[in-house]
């Protein structure tokens, strides 16, 4: 088997060191490996499996003998980026939102729609944080009762915005504690002790573009007809690490509390905690640091017929970002698409 050798773009980055440790973990075949990141952070040293790797300005000739690109650097590096990437022959695995709807670019999750990868022209879009999650349990739900329509909410941790969210979280929190005053930055509103219901800007429908990624981006990695109703509220909330969701799902055909527990009991990437007579059931602090999505609350809905509504957590910094960018570069490794 042909190995690669493998660039990780926004190396120094939240989800960048996070695609480090996941590599490492998995235990990624690779022929080289380099790590690439702004101007600003080019020259520093970074440590990956007991070596000292020095970090790369991230212009397009440093692409060159690059075969899988795992990027986590925004939107605009990698508008900039990207393309230059494949035309010097790499497979650009994209953590931003730049390509996630073009008609030629697979979205995928690994494990759900692994096909869609051989389709790549070489770029490959990780869906939004808070759709990857949901798709690993909604992906053998469809497959056996189809989906009809859906409503979910989500409450996203600040971590989904990055280090100065965290810290912005964190500093808020304690000039609350002591009662003083304190100027947010990152947020539109206090986030400490606090729900905000506004993730990204607002458009034209009054839903936020955040919502409008968990709608369109799940009916494009399921296949699903595009006018599948599907409507999302996304919420930040005073979390570091971990996104939760609420979801109630129709199905077209029939489909039990009871035979959804079954299913999703033996899906790939899911664990189900769901005794509510012990109050066992998943939190988003259980899940930091963790792998697998968790579900629990599984319950018939009493709204809609043939409905399922059910809660599950993840670790958006993992599932959500990096582990799925690393999965989906070991499919391409084993698929052979480069």
């Amino acid at each position: 088997m042909r190995k690669p050798v493998i660039g990780v773009l926004g190396a120094t980055g939240v989800v960048g060191r996070n695609i480090l440790t996941i590599l490492e973990e998995n235990n990624v075949v690779y022929e080289d490996i380099k790590f690439l990141a702004s101007k600003k952070s080019a020259g520093k040293e970074l440590k990956f499996k007991g070596k000292n790797y020095t970090v790369i300005e991230a212009t397009p000739d440093a692409f060159e003998g690059i075969n899988i690109v795992l990027a986590s650097a925004g939107g605009s590096t990698s508008l900039a980026l990207a393309k230059e990437a494949v035309k010097r022959g790499a497979v650009y695995i994209d953590n931003s939102s730049a390509f996630r709807m073009e008609e030629d670019v697979p979205l995928v999750i690994a494990g759900v729609n692994d096909d869609d990868i051989k389709k790549h022209k070489g770029i490959i879009s990780n869906p939004n944080c808070s759709t990857s999650q949901l798709m690993l349990v909604l992906k053998p739900l469809h497959d056996y009762a189809e989906i009809k329509r859906m409503i979910v909410s989500t409450y996203q941790s600040v971590s989904g915005a990055g280090l100065a969210a965290i810290n912005e979280l964190r500093e808020n929190t304690i000039a609350v504690n002591n009662n003083e005053k304190f100027e947010n930055k990152v947020f539109k509103k206090p986030i400490a002790y606090n729900c905000i219901p506004q993730i990204d800007s607002f458009c034209e429908n009054g839903y936020t573009k955040e919502e409008m990624k968990v709608t369109n981006e799940t009916r494009k990695i399921l296949h699903l007809d595009p006018n599948t109703p599907i409507s999302c509220t996304a919420v930040r909330v005073p979390v570091f690490i971990g996104h939760s969701e609420a979801v109630t799902v129709e199905f077209k055909e029939k489909i039990t509390p009871e035979k959804a527990r079954e299913i999703l009991e033996h899906a790939w990437g899911v664990k189900v905690i769901d005794d509510t007579a012990n109050y066992e059931f998943p939190t988003a602090i259980m899940a930091a640091g963790t792998n697998p999505v968790y579900v629990g609350r599984i319950r018939k809905d009493i709204a809609f017929d043939n409905a399922i509504s059910f809660w599950c957590v993840a670790d958006n910094l993992r599932i959500g970002a990096a582990l799925n960018t690393v999965r989906i570069a070991e499919k391409v490794i084993e698929m052979q698409v480069f």
